[in-house]
């Protein structure tokens, strides 16, 4: 997801041009699929950032799932978003919710090593 206030069509079709370029270098099968809101998270307060959250989730869990598009956070969506969304998916789909979003708190099934993972990467294509 990417919540900011210059978010535009034109701006998350390119960035979902920009995500089928790398997820093509890698040679998997991964999909590159980019969604976000013109939502400017600063300056909202946590019950509004929950609010919007769980909206904008109500409104793409039919069209993702482990299997199709597995979200992840970009600009304005960090863990605690992610964390507001992975709850709302849970609540959607009654429990069901592996290989679903990226990001995620490793108490909630995240990965303990996604921070340094962009990192990790640069290096093994540098290499």
């Amino acid at each position: 997801g990417h919540f900011h206030a210059t978010a535009t069509s034109g701006v998350i079709k390119f960035l979902g041009f920009e995500q089928t370029f790398k997820n093509a270098l890698t040679g998997m099968s991964l999909g590159s699929g980019k969604g976000g809101s013109d939502f400017n998270p600063k300056g909202k307060s946590e019950a509004e950032i929950m609010r919007f959250c769980q909206s904008f989730m109500t409104a793409l869990a039919p069209h993702i799932g482990p299997n199709r598009d597995v979200p992840a956070g970009d600009i304005g969506v960090g863990a605690k978003e992610i964390g507001y969304m992975y709850g709302q998916y849970k609540r959607l789909k009654q429990g069901e919710f592996e290989g679903v979003l990226t990001g995620k708190d490793p108490a909630w099934g995240g990965s303990l090593i996604r921070p340094e993972a962009t990192g990790y990467g640069c290096v093994y294509f540098a290499r």
